[in-house]
C-alpha cells in the first residue's frame, strides 16, 4: 500500500515540509541515505512547549513526538521530490526530550514517534533509536527528533 494511503487511513495528511530556522538545510541526501535535521514538535497553534517531569505528562510528550515524526516524513517526501514511496526503510531516530534532571522516561516519550513510524511504514518503519534528555530545546519545545532514512 502506498505510504500516503496508509497515512490517510491513520487520519494523517503530510504538511508542507517546514523551512529551516537557521543556517542549515532541512535534509542532506548522500548516496541512498537521507539525513533529516531535527524536527521540533509543532501543531496548528505553533510549537508544542513544555518540560517533561514538570509541565507535561509522558502521554503529552509522546503526542509531541508523534508530531515530530510527521514532520520527519514531510521532510523525507521533500527529499524524494514528492515521491515518499522511494522509502526503503527508516534507519534511525534520535530523540531529544526537554526534561527535568530527575525525569527518566525519555524512551516512553520517543515511543510516540517510533510507534507512529511502525504504524505508518510497517516493517520499513522499524529502526534503531536513541532517546536522550535535554535541559532545554529550541523555542522551549518538549521534543525534537532527527531521522536517518534509506531511499531507492
Amino acid at each position: 500500500m502506498p505510504i500516503e494511503s496508509r497515512l490517510a487511513e491513520l487520519g494523517v495528511t503530510l504538511p508542507e515540509a517546514p523551512v529551516p530556522a537557521g543556517n542549515y538545510v532541512a535534509f542532506v541526501t548522500t548516496g541512498s541515505l537521507v539525513h533529516v535535521s531535527g524536527q521540533i514538535a509543532m501543531d496548528a497553534d505553533g510549537p508544542v512547549t513544555g518540560k517533561l517531569g514538570d509541565t507535561m505528562t509522558v502521554a503529552q510528550g509522546a503526542a509531541a513526538a508523534r508530531l515530530c515524526a510527521i514532520s520527519l516524513l514531510a521532510q523525507l517526501k521533500a527529499a524524494c521530490d514528492g515521491d515518499i514511496d522511494r522509502l526503503v526503510r527508516l534507519v534511525k531516530l534520535t530523540g531529544f526530550v526537554n526534561s527535568t534532571p530527575d525525569f527518566t522516561d525519555q524512551p516512553k516519550v520517543i515511543n510516540g514517534a517510533s510507534d507512529f513510524m511502525v504504524e505508518a511504514l510497517g516493517e520499513a518503519g522499524r529502526h534503531a533509536r536513541s532517546a536522550v534528555s535535554a535541559a532545554a530545546l529550541p523555542l522551549g519545545v518538549a521534543v525534537e527528533i532527527e531521522g536517518l532514512f534509506e531511499i531507492a
